[in-house]
């Protein structure tokens, strides 16, 4: 089982310079002895098998800085609070403050821990890790998954249409991934992505919709450990409608409880020992599934990108969140015997980029499919003045660069950004390149479209936002934060129901009220509408910082929480 000996055991000698030194004083290099890769790596192998999972990683191959949101609503619910802040997830799970677990995990003290202890991730990194993994255990003790999101969310992988990431994560030979944005590129781009990965894609939630016949395959049984192994692949299963028509025309989604319970009575006919769900439904919806389908063994879970410290059990099933942006693998070691799983005992590895040595053939091809695009992704455009986020239940400073440029670049009153989870961290006074901005916005439907919406239209925009952020009932909530809107400022009640959470709407440069019949132009970006049309965002936001040269800290709206 987990000990809390392994939780803490990458943060406790930092700890010890903290508290000896204060924050202040301790510098990077000194952090940094204090941290080993040894130490990172150390695991007491448990059991006959071993599960590796990493999942969105949206696009990024190299090493970034990620802020963790300060309110973690999936952290909150494991730990029966209404909220949890940085501090207390540390409390609970006993990390100390200002250790590198803590930096890793949390937004307290991000700007000064970013500098102590560098960027986190790198792919090959992770590559590093996953082959310790299999020299040490054996190849036929190691399952390795890709949860999804990986082939979106930056410029290499929206130029070369996902080719990059497939031809860095295939060397590591993956045994099965499932996706989200991954169906972004279309459908015929997918399957070519798909054949050339050379590794299955499990979806046993995507149907075609003119004979309601499975696209991809359901599951795949391993013979691991001297068990059978069964994973069944689940596909974020809102995707259809987050995403144009046009790209997905012929596949449905949905959540599909019932064929997952046939599915896993299925593969226990078939003799599995341990059903596994590869899944992409999200924390939130997860945990209420472990508690209505039987006999799910472990779900590895993503979309939301928890990093949580330890596994959440519900009923006999155990839930692994790992994180995203590459920042994390899992590691979950099992006995397995053929009645079925009896113990586990489980790791959330922080891949630090200046402790881990990075594998030499993954760094050399992430080398080569960055190449042709070197000189623009290093292009200089402005710097920042404050810490540029993405992560934030209802605002964060990149979508107010984002709403800013929109407003002065389309010339509207009211601009609108999507509350998307994905996106890097730039530290105070870092320059601001074209990789930079492309990470903030990179999608395949980029167009930023400028329209008259009343009042009302607004409005339902944000109840319907708010609902997805609140719903009490987890299968209605797709994910993403809140809505950003640039221009305006309103007050939102999370506890009222739909059509009653969004009051007191306003316009910021007249501070007058918006009213229901009045007509106001607008500007919005990643619509999934068909009949988009308009600049991508990534030039109107490059052409408004180097306008500006250094962006300061400017909310572009004022939202008012009822507590």
């Amino acid at each position: 089982m987990t000990t809390r000996r392994e939780i803490l055991q990458i943060g406790v000698a930092a700890a010890a310079i903290v508290a000896a030194q204060g924050l202040g004083t301790l510098g990077r290099a000194a952090a940094q002895r204090r941290i080993t890769e040894a130490e990172l790596l150390h695991f007491e192998p448990f059991g006959n098998l071993t599960l590796l999972h990493l999942a969105d990683l949206h696009g990024q191959l190299k090493p970034v800085y990620l802020r963790e949101p300060a309110l973690n609503t999936s952290a909150a619910a494991v730990l029966g609070l209404p909220r949890a802040t940085g501090k207390d997830l540390l409390a609970h799970y006993g990390i100390p403050q200002g250790s590198a677990a803590a930096h890793a995990l949390t937004s307290d003290d991000f700007e000064t821990l970013a500098q102590h202890y560098g960027r986190i991730g790198g792919l090959d990194r992770a590559a590093t890790v996953i082959k310790a993994v299999r020299a040490e255990r054996g190849v036929d003790r190691v399952l390795l998954f890709d949860g999804g999101d990986t082939w979106q969310g930056s410029m290499t992988s929206y130029r070369t249409r996902g080719q990059d990431m497939v031809d860095c994560i295939k060397p590591l030979q993956p045994d099965a991934m499932t996706g989200h944005w991954e169906f972004t590129q279309g459908e015929a781009r997918v399957k070519e992505l798909i054949d050339a990965l050379s590794c299955p894609f499990l979806a046993q939630n995507v149907r075609d919709t003119e004979w309601e016949e499975p696209v991809f395959e359901a599951y795949r049984m391993f013979e691991k450990g001297g068990v059978k192994v069964a994973v069944i692949g689940q596909a974020f299963p809102f995707t259809g409608l987050s995403t144009p028509h046009r790209m997905i025309p012929r596949w449905s989604f949905g959540l599909r409880e019932d064929d997952i319970r046939a599915n896993v009575a299925k593969a226990r006919r078939e003799g599995a020992a341990l059903v596994v769900l590869l899944s992409h439904n999200g924390f939130a919806i997860d945990r209420k599934l472990a508690g209505r389908v039987d006999g799910i063994d472990v779900i590895l879970t993503s979309h939301t990108h928890d990093p949580l410290p330890e596994v959440v059990t519900v009923g006999k099933t155990l839930l692994v969140a790992g994180g995203s942006h590459g920042k994390f693998i899992s590691r979950l070691d099992l006995d397995v015997g053929k009645n079925g799983m009896s113990g586990f005992r489980f790791k959330l590895i922080p891949l630090f980029a200046d402790v881990i040595r990075p594998d030499p053939e993954t760094r050399v091809m992430i080398a080569q499919v960055r190449a042709p695009f070197a000189a623009e992704l290093s292009r200089i455009v402005g710097r920042a003045d404050p810490l540029l986020y993405r992560r934030g239940r209802f605002d964060c400073s990149v979508d107010d660069l984002i709403c800013s440029a929109l407003i002065e670049q389309r010339d509207v009153e009211i601009a609108l950004s999507p509350g998307f989870w994905w996106g890097t961290s730039l530290l105070p006074g870092s320059p601001i390149r074209v990789e930079d901005i492309h990470n903030m916005t990179s999608i395949t439907y980029p167009e930023v479209c400028r329209a008259a919406m009343s009042g009302q239209r607004l409005k339902d925009i944000l109840e319907d936002a708010a609902d997805n952020l609140f719903n009490p009932d987890p299968y209605y909530q797709q994910g993403g934060d809140m809505i950003r809107g640039g221009g305006l400022s309103y007050m939102v009640d999370p506890i009222r129901p739909i059509g009653q959470r969004i009051s007191e709407m306003k316009l910021l440069r007249s501070g007058r009220s918006i009213e229901p019949d009045k007509v106001y132009v607008t500007a919005s970006w990643s619509c999934a509408s068909d009949a988009v049309e308009g600049p991508p965002v990534w030039d109107l936001v490059e052409a408004y910082v180097a306008r500006r040269a250094i962006i300061s800290a400017t909310p572009a709206s004022v939202v008012n929480v009822v507590e």
